[in-house]
């Protein structure tokens, strides 16, 4: 049941199941074989995004609940499609009141039948860190009071949050009961929201308060939580499932492992798709990183897929130069590794000190009797997470897998610069412990390493991709999920060398170039990518925009990323005297700033934001994107973007070309197959105009719709040589080799060939011709069936070439 090829769907309550029912002829006609939708269970009342799960038991009644879900899959049926759906096991949305499993936590504590739900420290009153103040503070100004719902009484706070009460203690209440009293004996305590990083005692998803983390280890959980995706499965009416941040879990091997076997152990009707299930996951990879072949998935949702793609289009040439500029501008390093040491180092001490405060507390009974004290073992689980080399291992106390063995010795290796003197064995013992070697009951040292490896996933994320990645700026395009912001550019060799390796282990795995959760959509990378080709021409337009803007108040960095950030998104056919279209590229790129400025945490921050810093940014952003005011930099700006604009879309078709070619099953973020220019969310789960992409399919379409089109065709009436075809690098020989890479696909007698030119930016910034003169390629040619194939005859009038005899 592994697909040809998967196309993304937001839903929400303005993108509903009936609205991707109206598009499932398109799909079909595009090429694609299954809807890939995002979480379908109830979510928080108005959520954007459906991850925020209030109830995995039901659809969500604002897509349409189940009666039109069963029409969407009714409709895909009659097309030949299928459909894979987004589930979120490591998290449920605990806010809004709308959760009932939590809210009877609450009124019940340990008593209640969902307490086993939560990954919640009971030894203290469950903490809801909700208030504005203080709880004295909040109760004195009459912030808290208690409220009647028919016959139940609640705390109502600020009178948007709800609260249920104990069942005892509704028995005759009433509203003249004294609050504090009636608090004071229930199962929860109300707290200040500045309290959370510091005294929550329940796991969240990395900082968000709204989202509590579920013990899905626990059989009953699993099942009750899985309930709804079985059912499904049974009925034919899935086929599959992306699991959402896997890594969250107590057990990631196991859980999947336990999802294969229940899904594996399920009979389908006869006239549905049969199986086995299509299992992948969201998992984010280290450099370098393996992803274990015995969890029984067919792959990752493709953020390693993005990282390769984006890398092998960035040329080497223009690091140092580009990394020159930005320390000159900043004066911050060129080099990742100190941005992300701080951030991981910030990130530690500031938003998640009482996960590191249970963690020391887990391993220190481990520790005493080795002479290791619990502020020993603290320094020594600090200095790991400054610099652990991936999210997070996969021990479970009493074993560990080989794949981990590597991980923890290049841990043990960085951490040592930082070891106190004489402390050196307790990274050790640290280290064993998550290898499952060492003293301890089986029990104690399980919890101790689901605690550790339960932090340094978070750690990873909020350090990396959400701190640092807004810090450093050396090229935007290489910050991005999954990305290795330290690698500016990938070889040929070992693009060739990681297709092939997923095409032998992982021929299922989902293949992504755009995705929810993007910090810039694939064209916007795409297009900076070619500044690594010409950093002498950006230098130059850089210095001429400095000297327009002139001493402004806004840190030199922000204003840097700010001009990369235009240039990267500034959208098709925007003229540089179009006042209203620069007004709405203002409001997105303002959107993105806010964003980008809170992230960072250095010059403002969603805890605390610089109010005045932002609005002197909002200042730049509105002056810059002004005719009136900026005519000089505007005309610049659109003077460089269309300098760059044939190698900008060469990139996206070579891009397109390998995501669509390569091993693995492209997935196709909605409205991608126009160019793809968003900005982070919100702005990349903006409305896509169907209308357009649908008149596309009867002609005018761009050059990179058709090559998706014909690429989707050829998956369809060839699909065995995509799917389960070998991979095969071509050999490329004279002056310009260094800017072709070419393979072989190749199943019994089809084949395909596919060759595409790399990093030509230098050599066409003159006209619009899309790829260089025939001359320029000289005596660069494929080692094909023993023969040299002149590349110069291939790149016709894109620069993507597809060859071979599929049969």
């Amino acid at each position: 049941m592994t697909p040809r090829a998967t196309y993304r769907f937001q839903f929400h309550k303005d993108f509903t199941f009936s609205d991707a029912e109206a598009l499932v002829p398109y799909l079909a006609e595009l090429g694609i074989s299954h809807l890939y939708a995002s979480p379908i269970t109830t979510a928080r009342d108005g959520s954007t995004h459906g991850y925020d799960v209030v109830d995995p038991t039901a659809i969500n009644p604002e897509l349409g609940g189940e009666p039109a879900f069963r029409s969407l899959v009714a409709a895909l049926r009659s097309q030949g499609l299928g459909i894979i759906i987004d589930i979120v096991p490591n998290h449920m949305g605990v806010a809004g009141g709308g959760n009932h499993w939590w809210n009877d936590v609450l009124a019940r504590g340990q008593a209640s039948e969902h307490a086993r739900v939560f990954d919640i420290d009971w030894r203290r009153k469950l903490v809801l860190p909700i208030l504005g103040d203080p709880l004295p503070t909040a109760l004195a100004q009459g912030d808290i009071t208690l409220e009647r719902d028919g016959d139940a009484w609640f705390v109502s706070a600020y009178g948007e949050h709800r609260f249920p009460i104990r069942p005892e203690d509704q028995v005759g209440l009433d509203a003249s009961a004294d609050v504090a009293a009636l608090l004071d004996r229930q199962q929860y305590r109300l707290a200040s929201w500045r309290t959370a990083n510091d005294e929550l005692n329940w796991r969240r998803f990395f900082t968000i308060n709204e989202l509590a983390g579920v013990r899905i280890e626990d059989p009953a959980v699993f099942e009750a939580a899985h309930a709804l995706y079985f059912r499904l499965y049974a009925e034919g009416l899935i086929d599959g499932v992306r699991v959402d941040h896997v890594d969250g879990l107590t057990d990631p091997a196991g859980y999947c492992r336990q999802l294969r076997a229940r899904l594996d152990s399920i009979a389908r009707p006869t006239d549905a798709p049969a199986g086995p299930a299509y299992i992948v996951v969201e998992k984010i990879l280290g450099p370098g990183e393996p992803l274990a072949t015995d969890w029984g998935i067919d792959g990752t949702s493709g953020y390693d897929f993005m990282e390769e793609v984006a890398a092998v289009l960035h040329a080497p040439e223009g690091e140092a130069p580009l990394g020159a500029l930005w320390e000159e501008i900043s004066r911050r390093s060129a080099a990742f590794g100190p941005e992300e040491l701080l951030a991981r180092q910030d990130m530690l001490s500031w938003q998640f000190e009482g996960q590191l405060s249970g963690c020391v507390a887990a391993f220190a009974p481990l520790a005493e009797p080795l002479g290791f004290t619990a502020a020993m073992v603290r320094r020594a689980i600090e200095r790991l997470l400054w610099v652990f080399p991936v999210y997070r291992t996969y021990g479970t106390g009493d074993a560990a897998p080989a794949i981990d063995e590597p991980i923890r010795t290049e841990a043990r290796r960085r951490a040592a610069r930082f070891v106190p003197p004489g402390e050196g064995p307790v990274i050790d013992a640290m280290l064993a412990w998550l290898a499952g070697n060492g003293p301890g009951e089986s029990a104690q040292g399980a919890d101790a390493v689901r605690r550790f490896q339960q932090l340094s996933a978070p750690i990873a994320a909020k350090a990396v991709e959400d701190t640092a990645f807004y810090r450093y700026g050396r090229l935007l395009s290489r910050n991005d999920v999954g990305f290795d912001a330290a690698c500016f550019s990938m070889p040929i060799e070992r693009f060739h060398a990681v297709a092939a390796a997923r095409g032998k282990d992982f021929p299922g795995a989902m293949l992504a170039t755009a995705t929810h959760d993007h910090k810039r959509g694939e064209d916007v990378r795409a297009r900076l990518a070619v500044l690594s080709e010409i950093p002498n021409v950006w230098r130059d337009h850089v210095a001429t925009w400095e000297r327009i803007v002139g001493d402004d108040g806004i840190d030199p960095a922000d204003r840097y990323m700010l001009y990369q950030t235009l240039f990267g998104a500034w959208p098709e056919g925007l003229a540089p005297t179009d006042t209203a279209g620069l007004a709405a590229f203002a409001e997105r790129v303002n959107a993105w700033q806010e964003k980008a400025l809170r992230e960072a945490k250095l010059r403002s921050s969603w805890e605390a934001p610089d109010q005045d810093y932002e609005a002197s940014a909002r200042d730049l952003v509105d002056r810059l994107l002004d005719p009136a005011r900026s005519p000089e930099f505007l005309g610049d700006m659109a003077s460089l973007v269309a300098l760059a604009a044939p190698a900008a879309q060469a990139n996206s078709l070579v891009q397109t070309a390998l995501h669509y070619a390569v091993p693995g099953v492209p997935d196709l973020y909605q409205g991608t197959e126009l160019f793809d220019l968003s900005l982070v969310d919100p702005d990349n789960r903006r409305p896509v105009d169907y209308d357009r992409v649908r008149a596309m399919l009867e002609g005018d379409a761009s050059e990179k719709f058709a090559l998706i089109r014909r690429l989707l065709a050829l998956r369809r009436d060839h699909p065995a040589l995509l799917a389960v075809g070998s991979y095969t690098p071509i050999r490329v020989t004279g002056s310009r080799a260094a800017h072709v890479l070419a393979f072989e696909r190749r199943n019994g007698s089809a084949r395909l060939v596919c060759a595409v030119a790399l990093r030509c930016g230098a050599a066409l910034q003159d006209g619009a011709a899309l790829v260089p003169p025939a001359d320029w390629w000289g005596d660069t040619a494929l080692a094909i069936d023993g023969e040299a194939v002149a590349v110069a005859g291939l790149f016709e009038r894109i620069p993507v070439y597809l060859g071979g005899s599929p049969q």
